[in-house]
């Protein structure tokens, strides 16, 4: 399944966990995911992402014809070294968020995923994006 988004990654405990960008066209996905690489993450995907479930996770990565390109907006469209693919580990929907959200999650090819609200041109977002990714991390572990 093909869906319109990004898909960064950031590495714990010695896999890439990924977190998949989803908003409308102009929101701030590809500005986000260019942010987030200064801060420790890798792209996988930006624009489309073919997501697919194996084994109960759920994995991503960008078809062939986007590997490794990224949209600077006002630029142009940008090369760099991307991961081939990652397990995604949380949804960051580009929208407000509440100040302290109930847990939520949602099924994308029938995996459940935590989901989160990002406002994505805030500083903190790409900051907030590894903290959820940790704190989701160490809240799977505690449930395996």
């Amino acid at each position: 399944m093909i869906r319109h988004a990004g898909l960064i990654a950031r590495r714990l405990g010695g896999t890439w966990r990924g977190v998949l960008i989803e908003g409308p066209s102009g929101a701030g996905k590809s500005d986000l995911a260019l942010r987030a690489l200064e801060h420790g993450f890798r792209l996988v995907a930006d624009d489309r992402v073919l997501v697919w479930a194996d084994k109960g996770r759920l994995f991503g990565r960008a078809p062939d014809t986007l590997l490794g390109l990224i949209e600077v907006r006002g630029l142009d469209v940008m090369t760099v070294e991307p991961l081939p693919f990652c397990e995604v580990r949380l949804l960051a929907r580009l929208e407000t968020p509440e100040r302290i959200p109930d847990f939520a999650t949602e099924a994308i090819v029938g995996i459940e995923v935590p989901r989160l609200a990002v406002n994505p041109f805030e500083s903190s977002a790409p900051v907030k994006l590894s903290r959820a990714l940790e704190a989701f991390d160490a809240a799977h572990k505690r449930r395996i």
